[in-house]
């Protein structure tokens, strides 16, 4: 009985431990999660900002800016795409999704892809698909992290996209839902869509006094176009980063639930052989007394 209540004492306590680890990566999940959704949120003013700028552009430069088509392996048909995913595990099949749905959906596209991954798990998903890698990113661990990473995807693409290597530009990231839940999606960057062009050109001024174009409209058009690619792939990374943290605050959730009831389990099966231990030393009492009472009886 020593040895099976010792060794069951010792699983209970790894279990409890292991328990509170989790229960840690929990609430750093959780914490996480919160300041990912606070920065995408914080993001939605500035893309007011770009958008009614881009907005002003647009309906002075009818018709829209044509898509932009280079020379070189562009004609070909290259397609450059960036796909988020995570470094860490714990988080379910959070790259397998992402990485599932960018190669269906470039497969989909007439052109040949070329891929930056964001993160070395999907990094390694995308490779076993047989997908050309043109480079990887490390995943940013907090969203001040976010900053240079985004601005290290844009020089390198755009250093790819003057070469002429590509014409068009995706993006492919999870995305929160309600429910602890996420999706893929994705999202063409380059080149600039038209009827995003007219939708944004007949977006009302928020005010009676129209906006002026200072300097040359090009000048200004372009910056604005580099803030919306910056906008748009720091809000891709946040919502990943998000989506990653729900993931992996998901599977704690059902280790918690696991753990919890092992530890049940360990428990009743602690007891029972507790129990039946005691009972067979109170049979043992009990046969003694009874030897001896038959003996002194005769």
């Amino acid at each position: 009985m020593s040895n099976s209540t010792a060794s069951l004492t010792r699983k209970i306590s790894s279990a409890g431990d292991l328990q509170s680890v989790v229960r840690t990566m929990k609430a750093l999940a959780a914490s996480s999660i919160g300041q990912y959704e606070k920065s995408v949120q914080a993001l939605a003013d500035y893309y007011r900002t770009v958008e009614l700028g881009l907005s002003a552009c647009f309906r002075e430069s009818q018709p829209p800016v044509p898509e932009v088509k280079r020379k070189g392996k562009a004609d070909g048909g290259a397609i450059g795409a960036v796909v988020f995913g995570s470094d860490q595990g714990l988080v379910g099949q959070f790259n397998d999704v992402v990485a599932d749905f960018a190669v269906k959906t470039l497969a989909a596209l007439p052109g040949k892809p070329e891929v930056w991954a964001v993160g070395e798990r999907v990094h390694a998903r995308l490779a076993d698909a047989g997908v050309p890698l043109m480079g990887l990113f490390s995943v940013p661990n907090s969203v001040q992290s976010i900053t240079p990473l985004v601005g290290q995807i844009q020089i390198e693409s755009e250093a790819r996209r003057a070469k002429g290597e590509y014409a068009q530009l995706y993006i492919f990231h999870n995305r929160p839902k309600s429910g602890a839940l996420y999706e893929p999606v994705s999202q063409r960057l380059l080149p600039l869509d038209a009827s995003w062009q007219h939708g944004l050109a007949k977006v009302p001024w928020p005010t009676k006094l129209l906006p002026e174009i200072m300097c040359s409209g090009t000048i200004t058009l372009r910056a604005l176009i580099r803030e919306y690619l910056f906008i748009s792939l720091f809000r891709a990374c946040a919502e990943s980063l998000a989506s990653e943290n729900t993931s992996r605050l998901a599977a704690m959730e059902r280790a918690d639930k696991n753990i919890d009831e092992l530890q049940e389990t360990l428990h009743g099966t602690f007891h029972r052989i507790r129990q039946a231990g005691i009972d067979e030393e109170l049979f043992d009492v009990i046969s003694g007394f009874e030897a001896l009472s038959n003996g002194n009886t005769r």
